[in-house]
């Protein structure tokens, strides 16, 4: 992809570097592609029209990602643009000598399987719940189970006036996995279908209640992570203002492309939310190649059948399941399905989920 005038960046390979860096050092970024010294400048740019990108470091251990591709809009760190240069995802061989040795994870009698690395795969189904008035809920992740940076709960909504409950000076995001709700934000009123998303500013309430008193399902991301809600009596007002819109449908319009696969984003910086992020993506009938993130991640199956992977394990994931990957945990998903598989992201911290390495 070398253009003869030198104008058009030459790719070095499509993921991005990741450097841990020292403080008060200077990193210099190959913006041509051409150095032999990846990601770093060598000179070979001075026949071109491209300039290296400098770097000083803050903190020593400060982890980076540069861009490999050499596309990014973010010089020079990684944006996720090498997705867009390619037709397919890359894709790993699950029939692949060393992946027909990988064994299935075994199944306990509670509700996480366990990969490595504190990876694991929670049922909701077979976790014990909690009650508080129409309220049924469990913890999915938390500081118990090995996250770092945030927490989840599942939340099930019957018949009746749900309490209102707070996280105290957290971001939390809702994503509401079924049923059509009605969500009160500190005195705020907002509609929210299924599949849609939900945020809730530090310092505010928040109850879910069944629209026409139907069932609502959803989970709530919470961030710092937290050990449970704190239930108060009536709503207390306080709504932020300063952040209005709150609730973001599914919009097939607001698709982004990964290859052949794609995402929307639901809960992100757009409407306030600059610690934690949402999507909703696509995965084809695929098995996606290896690779880390160094934001910590939970993963919703919404609809089809598929297969975690991470170094030596295994495990089957369907529709409901909630599968949980510490920062830099190497891993790959598999969709089984023919349909391919739809899933809900919570990334933290992170407003990214195109970029990995």
């Amino acid at each position: 992809m070398t253009a003869p005038d030198g104008n058009t960046p030459q790719i070095a390979r499509l993921k991005a570097y990741y450097t841990e860096l020292e403080a008060g050092r200077t990193y210099v970024w190959c913006s041509c592609g051409r150095s032999a010294a990846q990601p770093f400048c060598d000179g070979s740019h001075a026949a071109t029209g491209f300039r290296p990108v400098r770097y000083r470091a803050a903190a020593d251990g400060e982890e980076v990602l540069f861009c490999g591709c050499k596309y990014t809009g973010t010089p020079p760190f990684c944006d996720g643009a090498h997705n867009g240069l390619v037709d397919t995802y890359p894709d790993d061989d699950p029939d692949s000598e060393r992946n027909r040795t990988i064994p299935f994870a075994d199944v306990p009698d509670g509700p996480r399987v366990a990969l490595n690395g504190g990876c694991y795969v929670f049922s909701a189904d077979r976790a014990p719940k909690a009650e508080r008035g129409p309220v049924r809920y469990c913890t999915v992740i938390g500081p118990e189970h090995g996250s770092i940076h945030q927490s989840q709960f599942c939340f099930e909504v019957g018949a009746g006036d749900a309490p209102a409950m707070t996280f105290g000076d957290r971001h939390v995001v809702l994503f509401v996995s079924e049923g059509d709700a009605e969500v009160t934000i500190s005195g705020r009123r907002f509609a929210a279908e299924a599949h849609s998303g939900v945020y809730v500013r530090p310092g505010e309430a928040f109850a879910v209640t069944g629209r026409k008193g139907g069932p609502v399902r959803f989970l709530a991301s919470v961030c710092p992570r937290a050990k449970a809600p704190d239930w108060v009596d009536g709503m207390p007002d306080g709504f932020d203002d300063s952040c209005p819109v709150r609730v973001v449908p599914l919009d097939p319009a607001q698709r982004q492309g990964m290859a052949n696969r794609y995402f929307q984003m639901l809960v992100d910086k757009e409407i306030g939310s600059d610690v934690v992020a949402q999507f909703i993506g696509h995965i084809p009938l695929s098995k996606a190649e290896p690779h880390r993130h160094l934001y910590e991640e939970a993963l919703l199956i919404l609809s089809g059948q598929g297969c975690m992977w991470t170094e030596n394990l295994k495990a089957p994931v369907g529709a409901g399941d909630v599968i949980f990957l510490p920062r830099k945990q190497i891993h790959s998903l598999e969709a089984t399905s023919d349909e391919g598989m739809l899933v809900v992201g919570t990334i933290c911290p992170g407003d990214n989920p195109a970029i990995n390495y």
